[in-house]
């Protein structure tokens, strides 16, 4: 089967996924038009269950909004958390005609071992594990087929139910959010693309032993199918139970794997998902997904500093100075002030000088603040998120929902100022420079370039 976007592939995506999406457009809209009552928790529930049973984008674009403040009312975020990344995975038949059209007709001469059965499967394709002729252990990341296809087709169902929710609720313009959420989605089909972002997180955390990152092997790798070394760890949930100063030490260890990148280089991973790291036995983390990649001009990074000292000193001139570096324009000070909520919350642990919870307060992580924030930001006549903060938002939620897991307690203030202490906007660009060429991330550089 074809693998590239085409028109065909497009209109059976469009099929599969019509009956699920267009019953939330047709809904939303009866609601906000015609004034029927629709029970959210309900229809949330029956979507979920429909896009749980389709592989592809859509499901993992389900994902992503749940974890994005304001993106969906929070009957639906709520529902659309829960869908997993493991879907049933293909069997060996597709494997194996899949790696030949990848590898060859000889394909399997080029392994001492290739298990059948997959290892992992996810939204846009699985994994199977195998053996180098050198005996090294590998991980086989294998694409789905005709996923450019049903990239396309999802996007445009997703532009679709938002544009809805858009005329619903004006608190918050979607444009820059599916711009975001398209570009990424697109990125994470180029296997070659994410090879290099391996390799670019291998140099920038090549000084940190605490975090692991797989080795790419070019040789029997495609655009299709990415092969990389294997990291021995356990899953996640596994962590929960582990003493405080085990669990501690993961949290620890995460907020490095997280934010060494993005301060010193500006590059952060967008995707926290409980599937993308595994914990060693030294509590180490290993990253293992590196699709969902953002990589942000020195000027943002430092706008994320500049609003830190902001609270910290309240000030409102800097303040309105980091606001504007992102591409906010034109702020009152009354949406300045919903806008300060909002950064107060995210930034508490960080600017408290001592050892606690991530979050201290019981209940969903944010929700209250988000909804208040969403009233008043609607209020005052709605805002355009400039599109770096969809995964922005996403890391700092994503890992705030692990660290809640953990139940750490840990310093988080002076951990963020071990990374900001000697923060040069300069250094960064060029320490970012200098890792993008060196990990060929495709034109990466020339628009690093020209965003500064």
């Amino acid at each position: 089967m074809a693998d590239g976007d085409n028109l065909p592939g497009r209109m059976r995506r469009y099929a599969r996924v019509s009956t699920a999406m267009g019953g939330l457009a047709a809904r939303l809209a009866g609601a906000r038009y015609l004034g029927l009552p629709i029970d959210k928790a309900r229809h949330a529930a029956d979507l979920t269950s429909a896009l749980g049973g389709i592989k592809g984008p859509l499901m993992k674009v389900a994902q992503l909004l749940a974890t994005i403040p304001d993106a969906l009312p929070k009957e639906y975020a709520g529902e659309l958390a829960a869908l997993q990344a493991n879907a049933p995975p293909m069997g060996w038949p597709f494997v194996r005609r899949r790696m030949q059209a990848e590898l060859g007709p000889d394909w399997q001469k080029r392994f001492a071992s290739f298990e059948h059965e997959a290892a992992h499967a996810a939204s846009l394709g699985q994994v199977h594990r195998a053996t180098a002729l050198d005996g090294r252990k590998l991980a086989c990341k294998l694409q789905y087929p005709d996923m450019a296809s049903a990239v396309e087709a999802d996007l445009n169902q997703l532009k679709l139910v938002m544009s809805l929710y858009e005329r619903y609720d004006r608190a918050i313009t979607t444009d820059e959010i599916h711009s975001e959420i398209a570009e990424r989605l697109r990125e994470e089909l180029d296997y070659r693309r994410e090879a290099a972002h391996m390799r670019l997180y291998r140099r920038i955390l090549a000084e940190t032993p605490e975090v692991a990152v797989p080795e790419p092997v070019p040789e029997l790798s495609t655009a299709r199918l990415l092969t990389m070394s294997w990291l021995d760890g356990a899953a996640f949930l596994e962590a929960v139970k582990a003493p405080a100063a085990r669990r501690n030490a993961i949290a620890r260890n995460m907020f490095r794997a997280w934010y060494v990148p993005f301060y010193y280089y500006g590059v952060i991973h967008g995707d926290p998902h409980l599937g993308n790291y595994t914990v060693r036995e030294d509590a180490g983390i290993n990253l293992l997904d590196f699709g969902c990649i953002r990589i942000f001009p020195p000027l943002f990074v430092a706008g994320v500093i500049d609003l830190y000292h902001a609270l910290e000193r309240d000030d409102e001139a800097l303040a309105v100075h980091a606001y504007e570096s992102w591409g906010f324009r034109n702020l009152s000070r009354e949406m300045i002030a919903a806008l300060n909520r909002w950064a107060h919350f995210l930034y508490a642990p960080l600017l408290d000088d001592r050892k606690r919870r991530i979050q201290e307060q019981e209940g969903v992580y944010g929700r209250d603040v988000v909804e208040e924030v969403h009233r008043e930001i609607r209020r005052l006549g709605g805002v355009t998120p400039p599109r770096e903060f969809v995964f922005m938002d996403r890391a700092a939620i994503g890992l705030g929902s692990v660290f809640m897991h953990l139940k750490a307690e840990i310093n988080w203030h002076r951990l963020f100022h071990e990374l900001i202490e000697d923060f040069d906007r300069d250094a960064l660009a060029r320490r970012q420079r200098e890792a993008l060429a060196a990990a060929g991330v495709p034109g990466e550089v020339a628009r690093k370039k020209k965003a500064r």
